[in-house]
């Protein structure tokens, strides 16, 4: 039962030594202007925390991951030359798309399903998960757009997600969906772009909507830097295997093509700054 369980780890390190890394980076030389994250690419649960006492079913849903995601940005980034990053764990370890002060950044309840591993955290173990995941792979994309920054390479970030075609018994009807916050512009040429390609039906911050208080990257490392960003959703159902995944990574990568040399003669536009969060 969901009220009996309780995660058996309260040493001071997470991660033990079966336990994957928090990130993978790929195409680590990328040429390229493009510089990819997905945030929800994984569905590891750390040994640990026992699979958050959730059967595998439960984290092979959309609740435990973006599926399709990591094969999209990882495909894409080998077409694009672009440095990309996949987060490891499952989002109901963490959401490294949530500020920590997010109600759900540990998830007690994802689309109706209790998670018995995130009842009544303790501080303790809720800073132990932010330490060796969420502050690890945050800190690692700072550190390759400081790098970018310095050599005064242009940097067009672009957060990779993927949605389930039904939420709450309502279907969606979109193949994609294109999100911002403040900064319209690479959101705007994307989105006509998507649209002119005739045969998919694309959200405009549909199905989500970006802020400063339910998300991470976009303010974060978008908005915060002043660079031309953008986050795109997949349905999920159009990406679920290899032949889909590939299908659109080679029909983004045609598209970011086309599109990058008017972003790259876009300015950076400096907001408000913004915390780091440790």
């Amino acid at each position: 039962m969901a009220d009996a369980f309780a995660p058996p780890h309260t040493g001071a390190s997470l991660l033990g030594p079966s336990d994957p890394a928090p990130f993978t980076v790929h195409q680590a030389q990328g040429r390229s202007s493009y510089l990819l994250i997905a945030d929800h690419a994984g569905q590891r649960v750390p040994a640990a925390l026992a699979d958050l006492g959730l059967p595998q079913a439960e984290l092979d849903r959309h609740i435990g991951w973006d599926i399709g995601i990591a094969g999209v940005t990882v495909e894409l980034a080998r077409l694009l030359d672009a440095w990309a990053i996949t987060q490891t764990y499952s989002r109901l370890v963490i959401d490294c798309n949530r500020p920590l002060a997010s109600p759900t950044l540990m998830p007690a309840v994802s689309d109706l399903t209790v998670v018995p591993g995130n009842q009544r955290l303790s501080v303790l173990q809720r800073q132990q998960r932010i330490d060796a995941i969420h502050a690890p792979y945050h800190a690692r994309i700072d550190a390759e757009l400081d790098t970018r920054q310095a050599q005064a390479r242009p940097t067009l970030l672009v957060m990779m997600h993927s949605f389930t075609p039904v939420m709450n018994d309502a279907v969606r009807p979109w193949h994609a969906g294109v999100l911002y916050h403040r900064d319209t512009r690479f959101a705007l040429a994307l989105l006509q772009a998507l649209r002119e390609e005739r045969d998919l039906v694309v959200g405009d911050n549909q199905p989500y909507a970006v802020s400063s208080t339910s998300d991470y990257a976009v303010p974060v490392h978008g908005e915060g830097r002043g660079l031309v960003h953008v986050e795109l959703e997949i349905r999920q159902d159009l990406i679920a295997d290899a032949a889909g995944q590939s299908a659109w990574a080679q029909r983004l990568a045609r598209i970011f093509t086309a599109l990058q040399p008017q972003l790259d003669a876009l300015p950076p536009v400096l907001g408000r700054t913004v915390d780091r969060y440790w």
